[in-house]
């Protein structure tokens, strides 16, 4: 590498390919290795993230949601008796207590009476507070989450109404709807047009266009965004305010994960409470509750109830890998929703209470750092070597410009373009004119040039051509 390039960025399927091409650059460096979790995802994976990284002097493993549903340990995860223990934990809890970190979510459960017919013909129908089999809370779930029914709808418009309370003090505030798929998310799209007036985006994983519509949306002030498997970990949509969870996944992980994209506190918005509304099930009632508890890989094999280690359910190991989840009920194929319909009123939860004095305190806190700067990230770097002066990378207002990659892009351009013309003017080879300008600012290749004998070969080049 370049010598003043002082680290790359990779992935996991990258590491995997050739672990050993990466070995000699982790050797006696920092290693930050993001969603640890992942690297456990195959086997080879895991194997190969040991081989290249194991030498480096120092690793800083990190992970959201560190926990999977298979015994397969975690690389460089520290075991005791089976158990993942971390170095270091920071969770929901101790984030909402620091302040000014992340958001309190609320949880408004919506419960229901449903009607369905059942895989053996018979007609079926509870309410979620029925005590049902894994099966028949597959269904009645399904039923309830049924574009034909009256529950979502009902939830839908108690959702856009609470959106539009909360854009009254934060204006570009958003909601985003979790659906089953593809068809679902067009039909909730449908009904947010047609019932609640709200337009909304849909980013479905089906859809090559999604990325480029998640980030029109995440730059917009549009009220509504549908997705399927797209708004997941690592995607960062901060004015994310509402959700309605209408998805029939209903394991720990994908819960978290969704929870997670509503949490991102925003510096100078007021009473920044999040509303994630969800159907009353048992399952998710649960994981509402367990938000703020840590949870931790284990190695014991999952016990033959279908419950995983510590008796917690089995869960998926990336948000995108839950759509097989609910494989009894994909195979229903006598199943049919009749009916579906709100009951009683929306019964409103926090795992984490802030109450209005602390809301508050943490507001006047928020106002003093927006006038005062205190807390501001000082964006201004020193000068480019070669380059423009004083320069402000990703500033807001103002010119920007080019951060330092593709300011080393352009100046290997740059200098492309004056050997080009040396060329021309002389009648040398291009071999004479590299060669020459490589030796007058002490290069063997131009693709081990820093940014500063760039800018020197430039400069070299410039007064070359002024001479003939």
């Amino acid at each position: 590498m370049p010598a003043d390039v002082h680290g790359v960025v990779t992935t996991y399927q990258q590491v995997a390919s050739n672990p050993d091409a990466i070995r000699p650059l982790a050797a006696g460096a920092l290693v930050v290795l993001d969603e640890i979790h992942h690297a456990g995802d195959d086997r080879a994976w895991g194997d190969a993230v040991r081989r290249a990284f194991e030498v480096a002097t120092q690793r800083i493993a990190l992970s959201g949601t560190p926990f999977r549903s298979d015994t397969r340990a975690i690389p460089f995860v520290r075991y005791v008796i089976d158990e993942a223990r971390p170095d270091f934990e920071y969770g929901y809890a101790d984030a909402l207590a620091d302040g000014r970190v992340v958001r309190p979510v609320y949880f408004p459960r919506i419960n229901g009476f449903m009607e369905w017919v059942a895989p053996d013909g018979g007609v079926a129908s509870a309410s979620f507070d029925d005590a049902l089999d894994k099966v028949g809370s597959a269904q009645r779930l399904r039923t309830a989450l049924s574009l034909d029914g009256e529950w979502l709808p009902t939830v839908l418009l108690q959702a856009n109404e609470r959106l539009a309370v909360v854009r009254r003090s934060q204006p570009d505030a958003g909601g985003l709807v979790i659906a089953t798929d593809q068809e679902h998310a067009q039909g909730i799209a449908s009904i947010l047009q047609y019932r609640c007036g709200a337009k909304a985006t849909v980013a479905v994983s089906d859809d090559t266009r999604s990325s480029t519509r998640i980030a029109r949306f995440t730059g917009s002030s549009d009220p509504w965004i549908v997705a399927v498997r797209m708004v997941s970990e690592g995607v960062d949509i901060p004015r994310l305010r509402v959700g309605v969870y209408a998805t029939t996944t209903t394991t720990d992980l994908f819960f978290r994960q969704a929870v997670g994209r509503f949490v991102r506190w925003t510096r100078g918005v007021p009473r920044q409470k999040a509303y994630l509304f969800i159907p009353d099930d048992p399952r998710l009632r649960t994981w509402a509750s367990q938000i703020a508890d840590a949870r931790r890989h284990s190695l014991r094999r999952p016990s033959e109830d279908g419950e995983g280690a510590g008796g917690l359910p089995d869960d998926g190991t990336a948000l995108d890998r839950q759509r097989h989840e609910d494989d009894d009920a994909r195979q229903l194929s006598m199943f049919a929703p009749l009916s579906a319909v709100v009951t009683g009123d929306a019964e409103e939860s926090s795992v984490f209470h802030l109450d209005d004095e602390v809301l508050d305190r943490l507001d006047r806190a928020d106002s003093a750092d927006a006038v005062t700067g205190d807390g501001a990230l000082d964006l201004a770097l020193p000068p480019l070597p070669g380059g423009p002066g004083p320069a402000r990378y990703g500033a807001a207002g103002g010119s920007e410009v080019a951060n330092p990659r593709e300011h080393r892009l352009e100046l290997r351009a740059r200098n492309q373009r004056l050997a080009q013309e040396i060329v021309r003017s002389t009648g040398l080879s291009h071999a004479q004119v590299n060669g020459e300008l490589n030796r007058l600012v002490g290069l063997r290749r131009i693709d081990e040039a820093t940014v500063d004998q760039l800018g020197r070969r430039a400069r070299h080049a410039e007064k070359w051509l002024s001479k003939v």
